[in-house]
């Protein structure tokens, strides 16, 4: 078994990211980014540039002319929504084909996550976008999967990948888990310290010091969405439901345990994160 230093210090483990997005990242997250630089970079990248461009011509900008270019976008969408978009194109793109793990699925749980994140964040002042955070917090587990296969599909074999279950069997074989791996991985990209924070204290958020809000907030939400992709019954919900958790932030248990079947993500909208 590969203890985390090790498994962060693979280049097997950790996937590349373009050097543009890199470089748009790395200024996006100074202390005072320069909007005219940060244009020009992502405006060198043909996927963000559609992006922010389609984003920027919405509809709920109401926009009277169609905005054609980068820096025209940006004004449109500001520093922060666009570091966010920054941070979600990096990311998918790393990971296409992981191992036997199906990507399809893993998009669709994480687009669930990323939705109820947000909205058991309404009226709260965070630090990142909740989306955001829901969106990549379990791309830890890819990165699992890439530098130690074998582990992982043996531990497959005794716990589903989406179980809520998941954490805690990955930290009594590895005394880590995807958590941790994910936080590893985003400080390595030298992503947001507050994404970092909450990444790295999602799987467990009051065994640690320095608890985290937010990462009490995601605890919640992807033990929602995992019990969704396993089909959990009502009575198993109630059964599991982390009480403790949501307590502590005032969460709305009816809203958690209610997250109706029509908000939930499709197969054809988790496949977009696979073009």
């Amino acid at each position: 078994m590969m203890d985390l230093q090790s498994l962060l210090a693979s280049p097997v483990a950790l996937p590349s990211i373009p050097r543009v997005i890199a470089l748009a990242l790395t200024e996006l997250n100074a202390p005072e980014p320069d909007a005219l630089r940060v244009s020009s970079l992502l405006g060198m990248e043909p996927v963000m540039t559609a992006r922010l461009l389609m984003v920027a011509n919405s509809a709920r900008f109401q926009r009277r002319r169609r905005v054609g270019t980068v820096s025209e976008a940006l004004a449109i969408l500001g520093l922060r929504p666009v570091r966010d978009m920054t941070i979600e194109a990096a990311m998918t793109s790393a990971f296409r084909k992981v191992g036997s793990v199906d990507m399809k699925q893993f998009w669709r749980y994480s687009l669930d996550t990323a939705r109820l994140t947000q909205l058991l964040t309404r009226a709260r002042k965070v630090e990142v976008s909740p989306y955001t955070v829901g969106l990549v917090h379990a791309l830890g587990e890819l990165v699992l999967h890439r530098g130690m296969p074998k582990e992982m599909e043996q531990l497959n074999q005794r716990i589903n990948v989406f179980a809520p279950q998941r954490a805690r069997a990955e930290r009594e074989l590895l005394g880590y888990s995807y958590a941790q791996v994910g936080a590893g991985f985003a400080r390595a990209w030298q992503l947001p310290e507050a994404l970092v924070e909450t990444l790295e204290h999602q799987d467990a958020p009051f065994e640690r010091e320095d608890y985290e809000p937010m990462a009490g907030i995601l605890h919640v939400a992807s033990w929602r969405c995992r019990a969704h992709e396993l089909g959990y019954t009502e009575n198993k919900l109630a059964v599991s439901f982390p009480d403790k958790t949501a307590l502590a932030l005032g969460l709305d248990v009816g809203v958690v345990l209610a997250h109706a079947p029509v908000d939930w993500a499709s197969s054809q909208e988790a496949r977009l994160f696979l073009e």
